[in-house]
């Protein structure tokens, strides 16, 4: 079968890759029923449904034409690197690096550090623009997860809060 659009069918291949691992991965928690949930319920729902999704991607990638085969460009590496480094230091700034000595420095560090250099991930840099959406994102997420949800977590850099 000729595969008539390369970017749906690799889309559709990293859907289903990534479901079942989610699935297989959820196996490993208590699953429950649909009645009485387990931890393990919601993410082996979630691994299924992205595989159904995944292999209808690549079902209408073989049957779909397409006038040029739509192929799968080079590899954007730039934005590529800032979007997993911004991710990889969130979670340093967050949780700390003992290893190192550094402290963790909160929740409010880590989103501005996490939107300011992802935003370098762009064609059109904008700091004022990344420096707002921090700031809602910070506001944001203190409300829903330290104020509403009661979270335990920190949210200041240990040399502010003592």
């Amino acid at each position: 079968m000729k595969i008539k659009s390369q970017k749906d069918f690799f889309a559709g291949l990293m859907f289903t890759a990534v479901g079942i691992a989610f699935g297989w991965g959820a196996t490993a928690y208590n699953v429950g029923t649909g009645a009485r949930m387990g931890p393990g319920y919601f993410p082996l729902m979630l691994g299924i449904l992205l595989a159904v999704l995944g292999a209808i991607v690549i079902f209408t990638s073989l049957t779909i034409e397409t006038v040029d085969g739509e192929p799968v460009g080079n590899i954007a590496w730039r934005p590529l690197a800032f979007i997993i480094g911004a991710n990889l230091i969130f979670g340093i700034l967050l949780g700390g690096l003992p290893s190192v000595g550094l402290p963790a420095m909160g929740l409010i560090a880590a989103i501005y550090a996490l939107v300011l250099i992802a935003g370098l991930a762009g064609e059109h840099y904008s700091f004022k623009a990344s420096l707002i959406l921090a700031t809602i994102l910070a506001v944001g997420s203190y409300l829903a997860f330290v104020v509403a949800l009661k979270l335990q977590f920190q949210v200041w850099p240990t040399f502010i809060t003592g």
